[in-house]
């Protein structure tokens, strides 16, 4: 036999396959009828256990694995198939619908809104791509901008969780896990850092350079060209700016144009910045649950059980509802031994009825579930 022969084999045995698998689809959809009926619930894993442990041991030598793998992602679809025909929703499926019919048309454009660092920072800078006036409160940590948002002093609060050249701002996605916040929009802001020091400092008077890690991971390569030169990580880089202005003139600061004019400095060696395309982006968060029009976008961070494949069954639960995920993080959970935070971020409308399907499906799969906000990106 050659190449076509064998193809044309596959081709008989796939259509006996998709034969069965409808067959299979079909009576999965009369057990959800009958579940409906009789108000029980759609996830038995006693029984996908038990079927699944049947499978292996009837597999083929070497074999097992492989039909595991697939038997769990048909019994994913079929519940997904089950889910949509008992219709039942979830208090977070009309937590969701509410906020949509409830929520304005428009963002608004002035409001009280928290950032961390000082005048100049890159998260003012943020706040200004997002609000068209707002009443900017600076706060010395991240932790103090959520804090600041769960208690009321500020509406939103504008927060750096991912950069394109130093990736997840770790310390924020931890600061999530702590707190209580919804996410309403997200904005991609380009990152250009910049060498500044006061007016007259030579290239050769400085002995010390400020700026926020990020940054400096994001420099990384250049400053390698100041040896014996201290690289001092600080809490912004404005703050860095600012106590540039305030030196000497023995200190320089990596900080953004802005913040030369803002704190009188001199631009020595512009966009120093490893990559060209160097940009951060920084999510908008609420206390309350707001969806604006337009939302396209879902995070949610989940805590699955410590056993081998709940993450394939999250993932194939995606999967199965035709839900693109773009960004997977996970963090370790503090006095927890080898458990974990996954933090998702799903690329789908709020309006997409596979999306309203997954939110009332996760709990049946995961430990702990936290919708964070469905919204859109400013870019």
């Amino acid at each position: 036999m050659d190449l076509q022969d064998y193809r044309l084999v596959l081709d008989g045995i796939d259509r006996e396959l998709l034969a069965l698998f409808s067959q299979r689809m079909e009576i999965a959809a009369k057990i959800g009828e009958y579940k409906k009926e009789n108000n029980l619930p759609v996830f038995d894993p006693a029984r996908e256990r038990q079927i699944l442990l049947n499978i292996r041991e009837r597999s083929p030598e070497g074999m097992g694995d492989y039909a595991v793998a697939l038997y769990s992602l048909i019994f994913e679809l079929s519940r997904a198939s089950q889910n949509r025909l008992i219709g039942k929703k979830s208090a977070l499926q009309t937590q969701i619908e509410e906020a949509v019919a409830s929520t304005p048309a428009l963002f608004p454009q002035s409001a009280m809104v928290a950032c961390q660092g000082v005048e100049g920072a890159y998260a003012q800078l943020a706040c200004d791509k997002l609000f068209r006036l707002p009443n900017i409160f600076y706060f010395r940590s991240f932790d103090a901008v959520f804090s600041a948002i769960e208690t009321g002093l500020c509406q939103y609060g504008v927060i750096p969780v991912e950069n394109s050249t130093a990736g997840s701002v770790n310390a924020v996605y931890d600061l999530m896990m702590k707190h209580k916040f919804h996410i309403v929009r997200s904005v991609r802001l380009q990152v250009d850092h910049n060498l500044l020091v006061k007016p007259g400092t030579r290239r050769e008077d400085i002995r010390e350079i400020y700026s926020h890690q990020q940054a400096i991971s994001q420099c990384a390569a250049y400053l390698q060209s100041f040896p014996g030169v201290k690289i001092v990580p600080c809490e912004n880089t404005a703050v860095a700016a600012k106590i540039a202005a305030e030196s000497d003139g023995s200190v320089a600061a990596l900080s953004s144009r802005a913040c030369s004019r803002l704190y009188g400095l001199d631009c020595l060696e512009a966009s120093v910045q490893d990559r060209g395309n160097n940009s951060t982006r920084f999510i908008c968060i609420a206390k309350d649950l707001e969806i604006y029009p337009g939302a396209d976008r879902t995070s949610l961070m989940m805590v699955l059980p410590h056993t081998p494949g709940s993450l394939y069954k999250v993932l194939a639960r995606f999967y199965a509802l035709g839900l693109n995920l773009n960004k997977l993080e996970s963090r370790p959970l503090p006095e927890r031994n080898f458990e974990f935070m996954f933090y998702f971020d799903l690329d789908t409308p709020v309006y997409s009825p596979g999306f309203l399907q997954l939110m009332g499906e996760m709990d049946q799969i995961c430990e702990e579930f936290i919708y964070l906000g469905s919204y859109s990106e400013v870019i």
